[in-house]
């Protein structure tokens, strides 16, 4: 049974990963989990580096497939932090 979206919001994060961009030698990318559990972290890496791998943050490709990890992210309840190398602002 589905659980309605609200009280998915009202739920804590079950963990919190890092995701940094390594350069512009594959693989390009690296996720690190900070907390909760690894199973959950490890299933979320596997799918964030078939979205990621070869793509580096300049690629057009690189915006929507970050947008589709965030929404992962979001679904898993986990906290997603971005270290692109440079500011993003």
């Amino acid at each position: 049974m589905a659980m309605e979206p609200e009280v998915l919001e009202d739920l804590p994060p079950q963990g919190q990963v890092k995701i940094v961009y390594l350069g512009p030698v594959a693989p390009h990318w690296e996720v690190h989990r900070v907390f909760g559990d690894s199973q959950v972290i490890d299933d979320f890496r596997q799918r964030v580096m078939a979205r990621l791998q070869l793509l580096p943050p300049h690629d057009p490709q690189f915006r929507r497939n970050r947008e589709r990890v965030v929404r992962d992210a979001e679904r898993e309840r986990l906290i997603c932090d971005w270290d692109l190398g440079y500011d993003e602002d």
